[in-house]
């Protein structure tokens, strides 16, 4: 885990290595930062796919180019900036792109599986259950009270919305 703060604080694209296998360890290592976790052992031809992986989705354009505003939340795909009631947000990579793709296909109930072909594609080392890491990540940035979310909500049994208010 301080590998994990380590590189947080030096890299937008974090990878986890780490010796502990449990799922809380895992989920740990998510939540401080990391796109991505591998567990040791693992092999020197896995850590490249992965690095990989994370490369072609800074490849992949965003859909628009044109800035979004929704309320007191503004994103700029061009300039990959977030902007919440004016202040300037910090956003993972991977964290700006789930946050495009629900802006861009708002009203929309998406499963966990779903947004991971949609957003992460082709990396099959993320579970479901990441995308509701990185669903609180964004509620904590763009709500005003996140446990009470007005844009980003989740629909009981079936997944997650992006709401735009009236």
């Amino acid at each position: 885990m301080k590998l994990a703060l380590q590189a947080k604080a030096t890299l937008k694209a974090n990878h986890a290595p780490s010796k502990n296998h449990s799922e809380s360890d895992r989920i740990l290592g998510l939540e401080l930062g990391a796109d991505d976790y591998i567990s040791k052992p693992f092999s020197p031809r896995e850590l490249v796919a992965r690095v990989k992986a994370v490369l072609r989705r800074f490849d992949q354009p965003l859909r628009s180019q044109k800035p979004v505003k929704i309320g007191d939340i503004e994103i700029d795909p061009g300039a990959m900036t977030l902007t919440v009631v004016g202040n300037p947000v910090t956003t993972s990579a991977t964290e700006f792109r789930l946050l495009d793709y629900f802006v861009h296909h708002a009203g929309c109930v998406f499963t966990r599986d779903q947004l991971l072909h949609s957003v992460w594609r082709d990396t099959a080392y993320v579970t479901p259950r990441s995308v509701d890491v990185y669903v609180r990540r964004i509620r904590e940035k763009i709500e005003p009270d996140p446990k009470n979310p007005r844009h980003l909500t989740t629909v009981r049994g079936a997944g997650y919305r992006f709401e735009t208010l009236k």
